[in-house]
């Protein structure tokens, strides 16, 4: 589909009276779907996220492809779920609609007229289009958020003030239904969109699945990891995390050697980030693949500590421990926010 030319430009300060008549839809919420003009208008407010434990804001860091908005969904008590206004955000590129996001800047002077600043046309992250993060509702109890990626796709405008921060110091939290949810989300829209694209994903998603409801129906207490990294506004988060025996696995798709580099990467990223955390058991990494990787894939995990969970034969797992002799230095790690531990 063919980016539209831009009605406002990035950068222009405007008021909803100005906006709607242009750009279609109504009203004050966070996300304004407009039928008629092919839109979805995303409204963000910095001052409004902080009150519930979140924070919108451009990533410091582009990744391999470019800049990344993280947006949060619309939802003020309770779980948010990919319906409403989430699921026009998910839905918009299949249905031909324009996101276009807006910031809140104060107001008109001498009233309350909000105003907004329109940072540019954007579409979600088809790599990864959303996370899900545990912050607070509007009555203070944790919840699960959807944080959408979102993707420029043409002229925009990015300032400082708009930039998340760093994180100060490592620090994570564990939540016991965000994993699966996730995976839940991800598996219906591949039934309302379907993509040759997404076989990996799906593969991986089914191997979590059916890992989780081993390690638990064993006693496990699998939750996900939420990793903020130390000068990073980045976050990694792994969909499964063995509380029980202090265990952290990157699922794949395959076991061929890009699934493999990119599983040892993201393990070797939490290792670094969590060495100097103390926790009462060391810290194990696994990688859990659908079937077993080829041994030098093998012996390079091995190299650096990392141990292997794979799909047998008969449609149970296997495992492959590395030598605890090979693994260098892994350390153990205490959790920052984690009431689990504490009780």
């Amino acid at each position: 589909m063919t980016t539209p030319t831009p009605v406002f430009q990035p950068g222009a300060v405007l008021t909803r009276a100005d906006i709607h008549p242009v750009l279609g839809g109504s009203g004050y919420a966070g996300i304004c779907p407009a039928k008629e003009k092919r839109n979805v208008l995303l409204f963000s407010d910095r001052k409004i996220g902080e009150r519930y434990g979140y924070s919108d804001g451009w990533l410091a860091e582009d990744d391999d492809i470019g800049p990344i908005f993280t947006y949060t969904g619309a939802g003020k008590r309770g779980d948010q779920t990919l319906s409403g206004g989430n699921s026009a955000i998910l839905e918009a590129a299949g249905k031909g609609r324009t996101l276009h996001l807006f910031i809140a800047v104060g107001k008109v002077p001498g009233s309350d007229t909000r105003r907004h600043k329109y940072i540019g046309q954007f579409k979600v992250d088809e790599r990864k289009a959303f996370e899900i993060r545990e912050a607070k509702d509007e009555v203070g109890q944790n919840r699960n958020v959807i944080v959408f990626r979102l993707r420029p796709t043409g002229l925009y405008i990015r300032e400082t003030s708009d930039t998340l921060q760093p994180a100060p110091q490592s620090r994570f939290r564990l939540n016991r239904t965000a994993g699966r949810i996730a995976r839940a989300y991800r598996r219906a829209r591949r039934q309302q969109q379907p993509s040759p694209e997404q076989a990996s994903v799906a593969r991986r998603d089914d191997l979590a699945d059916a890992f989780e409801d081993r390690e638990t129906a064993a006693g496990a207490n699998i939750m996900q990891l939420e990793l903020a990294m130390r000068n990073s506004t980045s976050e990694l988060v792994f969909d499964l995390y063995n509380q029980t025996n202090n265990t952290l696995y990157e699922a794949t798709g395959s076991a061929a050697n890009e699934s493999i580099s990119r599983a040892l990467a993201q393990l070797l990223l939490a290792r670094r980030q969590l060495r100097g955390i103390t926790h009462h058991q060391p810290l194990h990494l696994m990688v859990l693949t659908p079937t077993l990787p080829r041994e030098d894939l093998r012996d390079l995990l091995a190299e650096h500590g990392i141990g292997i969970v794979y799909r047998n034969d008969s449609g149970g797992f296997s495992e492959f421990e590395a030598n605890s002799a090979s693994s260098g230095p892994a350390q153990g790690f205490r959790c920052v926010d984690c009431p689990a531990l504490a009780s």
